[in-house]
């Protein structure tokens, strides 16, 4: 048997499923998954999904919701199981061997597997010539947040460098949406969005994006078929029209990330600037051990090594009681 070599898996957080099946304490709390901790309630009934049939591989009502709120047409937008599979697919389609993708050092570990795994190559040197450049906006795990005016000068730049924008929006909804490129139309560009972070609900596995209507159909074809399931279409199609209640998620997330901002700069910890529902931490210790402590403390957190980032962490911003035990937990850890 002969497999081609591949590139190492990249590490999430979110495992929380895993430790509790290797016997972890059963009242850890969840820190290392940055969800919305307090997502608009959406109306929907699981149980009423026709399972019968197969979905509609040509997710035309599901894209008419989502183009709606948008003001996009169906042919420029693309749909997948989590905004990971379109982060692959587009890597597929875009990424043939030879080409040249550049991506930051210290962000999400998808862009850069992706790419290898489509037989391109990848740099961190922003003033090499490359065929993509991938950004995160809001970045992850810093939370750092580029203005919409930023976003159209680096679009630009790729356009006379002949290079494609790979924009990954993600956290933006739980951030400044006003930043959004998603209703900006140019061949250059590809706009990723999820909706699982800004709803909360991971398990349900669902990312869309925007871009020219010849690239949507590439990665459309690319797809495998019916990956989107049932009960992630009828969800969303109800969940998109409550993006507009989100802003009273923001102003609660403002609120606690600050308290939280400040509890962890009394305890001696570097807390870098946040837009966004996480905030990444500078601890001056080894992040895997620091991570290893805090668990047995009930408090899962996202060991940022991955990162290339060795001494730091990166927490959700969650409620005040949970918070409070996450603050309680790293002070223990300082003594």
């Amino acid at each position: 048997m002969r497999i081609k070599p591949l590139p190492d898996r990249a590490t999430h957080g979110g495992v929380i499923r895993r430790l509790l099946a290797e016997g972890v304490n059963g009242d850890i709390i969840d820190f290392s998954a940055s969800m919305n901790p307090f997502p608009p309630h959406v109306m929907w009934r699981p149980e009423a999904c026709d399972l019968r049939d197969y979905p509609d591989d040509t997710y035309t009502d599901l894209k008419e919701a989502i183009g709606s709120v948008f003001s996009r047409d169906v042919s420029e937008i693309a749909v997948g199981n989590g905004s990971v599979e379109l982060i692959r697919i587009y890597a597929q389609v875009m990424a043939s061997n030879g080409s040249r993708a550049y991506i930051e050092r210290s962000t999400f570990g998808e862009y850069a597997q992706s790419v290898r795994l489509a037989g391109g190559s990848v740099t961190h040197n922003s003033e090499e010539e490359v065929d993509i450049r991938y950004f995160c906006n809001p970045n992850n795990p810093t939370g750092k947040l580029a203005k919409r005016g930023d976003i159209l000068n680096l679009l630009k730049f790729c356009s006379d460098e002949g290079s494609s924008l790979f924009l990954d929006e993600a956290f933006i909804d739980l951030s400044d949406p006003d930043q959004t490129m998603a209703d900006h139309k140019n061949p250059d560009l590809f706009v990723l969005r999820s909706l699982t972070k800004a709803f909360s609900v991971p398990g349900i596995r669902f990312g869309y994006g925007f871009g020219d209507p010849r690239l949507i159909e590439a990665i459309e074809m690319t797809r495998p078929p019916w990956t989107v399931n049932r009960y992630a279409e009828v969800y969303t199609i109800e969940a998109i029209r409550h993006l507009p209640d989100l802003l009273s998620s923001r102003k609660m997330i403002a609120v606690e990330r600050e308290f939280l901002t400040k509890s962890i700069q009394s305890l001696g910890f570097f807390p870098h600037p946040s837009s966004t529902n996480f905030i990444l931490l500078d601890t001056g210790k080894n992040a895997t051990d620091l991570t290893r402590d805090l668990i047995t403390k009930g408090v899962l957190v996202r060991d940022c090594t991955s990162f290339g980032l060795p001494q730091s962490i990166r927490v959700a911003v969650r409620s005040r009681e949970e918070n409070r035990v996450l603050i309680e937990a790293l002070s223990e850890c300082v003594h």
